[in-house]
């Protein structure tokens, strides 16, 4: 071949050599996957992890490219964290893809939701250049989007428990009257000036006893020998002091004719009125006594030891043991409150005539929220230090939906006082906001609330904790619950609380529907969509996008009901 042929030969083979070599064409979506391949917005974000693959010979050497996921809507788009990737003659801080091999990655990005991508598509851009020379590589897509379930807790944290300021009325309270009659040593007769405490008892008595809303139930005689002596000594001493207080009550009941049951019983020897005592005092070796009556039952024994303690032992024969020989008098009776219909009628007409838990009280014999709130209202006012009333207010203004109005409550309520349930009102209204932290920094002091452990679910459901959140719940029939347990694909227990929910709403029977779109329970859909869609018809736009109900997109019965 002469020189003149082989030079233009050359030149043309290099010509084609290089132009392959820098060809880096359109990516296939065989090359990439994505997980999950419907994104899921989690605790306000969409998490995404996509795994691609530079095929055999397509990375050019010198090549260097920007790989960007876009998650995409109609009008708009949320730009992820990208990853650099160079060819093998490149030097930079990219990750190098051999020419030869190819080579593959994985990528996690996430983006914050918004609403809008509850219909939206995730790319992949590219951004390549070899040398100076721009090189378009078409965008790929590796995924759709959005399954917003998780952001119905906004949703269903409607229907959460707000915790009350719960009264503490009594209707009927147990009361005591006492006395005492005291004894000398190893004495059982009365003497006139311990009758004297007895009349005094017996007039006490009959005060009860003549009070429209006291009710005398029975009248104890307890009595008791002092541990010093022979126990058989004591015993008997024992017993004749409650036979002698038990005829002097006696008589004296007859004599006003008073007719009520008097019950008697002694105890030998009061050790554990002698322990009380002791404890209570200020006497040398006061341990030391508590101590040998620990290391022995037997009361001869301990008596023994006592003694041995000669220092002490006279303060206790001049201090101690003569309180323990005694009649103890307890007339136990009832105090009788207002009946449920006198508390209505006066919280209503006069609300001065009763008490704090009274006029809570009342608030719980109704149904009626505006009653209620009168009700809290003049609670708040009357009783202006307790902070019950208003995070009662607040209750009924969060179950009313005005939750701005609620959290106002709930804060003029902390103010008076931090009490537990306050403290998980203002969590619930955290949560509702969005403050995860100002939710937990309430929750830290909600301890001793009842819906503490629900609120507590709320939270993690928001925190994208969902086993946690389940775990939270327990056996709560709330919305929340429901959707915690979906998240959390717990489908059955899903189904008996939405089943169970006291107060059901359209986000109720919206569940339902997503509980018989994950289940394959056609039935279940269509029937939670009309119950919900009947409810709020706003819901009917939502689920015509909601991707949990995309495969019954184009079932005939499912459209007609959005429509």
């Amino acid at each position: 071949m002469s020189k003149k042929l082989f030079l233009p030969i050359l030149l043309a083979v290099l010509a084609v050599l290089t132009s392959c070599s820098s060809k880096m064409g359109a990516l296939s979506s065989d090359n990439f996957t994505c997980t999950p391949q419907i994104l899921e917005s989690v605790a306000g974000t969409v998490p995404a992890t996509i795994n691609g693959r530079f095929p055999a010979k397509y990375f050019n050497k010198k090549a260097t490219v920007q790989v960007t996921p876009v998650l995409r809507w109609n009008g708009g788009q949320a730009v992820g964290q990208g990853m650099t990737f160079q060819g093998e003659k490149v030097l930079g801080n990219g990750r190098t893809v051999n020419y030869k091999n190819g080579g593959t990655f994985t990528m996690r990005t996430v983006f914050d939701y918004v609403p809008q991508m509850a219909k939206s598509e995730l790319y992949l851009d590219f951004t390549a250049r070899i040398g100076n020379k721009v090189i378009t590589i078409p965008s790929v897509k590796v995924a759709d989007g959005v399954i917003s379930t998780s952001e119905l807790l906004g949703n269903t944290l409607d229907n959460a428990n707000v915790s009350l300021g719960e009264d503490a009325f009594q209707r009927i309270i147990k009361e005591k009257l006492q006395g005492e009659i005291l004894f000398l040593i190893q004495q059982s007769n009365i003497r006139s000036s311990e009758a004297r405490a007895a009349a005094d008892f017996n007039a006490g008595v009959k005060d009860i006893q003549n009070t429209a809303n006291r009710r005398l139930e029975n009248i104890e005689v307890s009595a008791y020998a002092s541990p010093d002596g022979a126990v058989d000594l004591n015993r008997g001493l024992a017993e004749k002091r409650q036979d002698n207080t038990a005829d002097l009550v006696n008589r004296n009941l007859r004599r006003d004719k008073l007719d009520v049951d008097v019950n008697t019983n002694y105890t030998a020897e009061d050790w554990e009125g002698f322990k009380e005592l002791v404890e209570q005092s200020n006497i040398q070796d006061k341990e030391l006594i508590l101590r040998v009556l620990s290391m022995y039952n037997d009361p001869e024994q301990r008596e023994r030891e006592i003694k041995n303690i000669s220092s002490v032992y006279k303060n206790l024969a001049d201090d101690i043991l003569p309180k323990l020989r005694r009649s103890r008098l307890t007339a136990n009776y009832e105090i009788i409150g207002k009946s449920d219909e006198e508390i209505s009628r006066l919280a209503s007409s006069n609300p001065r005539e009763l008490n704090v838990e009274e006029l809570l009280y009342a608030a719980t014999l109704t149904d009626n929220a505006a009653q209620k709130q009168d009700i809290y209202t003049k609670a708040s006012q009357q009783f202006a230090s307790d902070y019950r009333g208003l995070n009662n207010l607040g209750k009924l203004a969060y179950e009313a939906g005005d939750y701005a109005k609620a959290e106002d409550y709930f804060t003029q309520a902390a103010r008076l006082k931090d009490a537990p349930e306050v403290n998980n009102n203002l969590a619930l209204t955290a949560i509702k906001k969005g403050n995860l932290e100002a939710a937990e920094a309430f929750i830290g002091k909600a301890a001793g609330a009842k819906e503490l452990s629900e609120t507590m679910g709320n939270l993690y459901v928001a925190q994208g904790q969902y086993e946690r959140a389940v775990n939270a719940f327990g056996d709560a029939k709330t919305n929340s619950a429901a959707l915690a347990q979906i998240l959390a694909k717990d489908y059955s227990k899903a189904k008996n609380t939405l089943d169970a929910v006291q107060h059901a709403d359209a986000y109720t029977d919206y569940l339902k529907a997503v509980l018989g779109a994950r289940t394959n329970n056609e039935s279940l859909v269509l029937s939670g969509l009309r119950d919900a869609i009947a409810k709020d018809r706003t819901l009917a736009q939502k689920a015509a996008t909601d991707l949990e109900f995309a495969k019954f997109f184009t079932n005939s019965s499912f459209t007609s009901l959005l429509r």
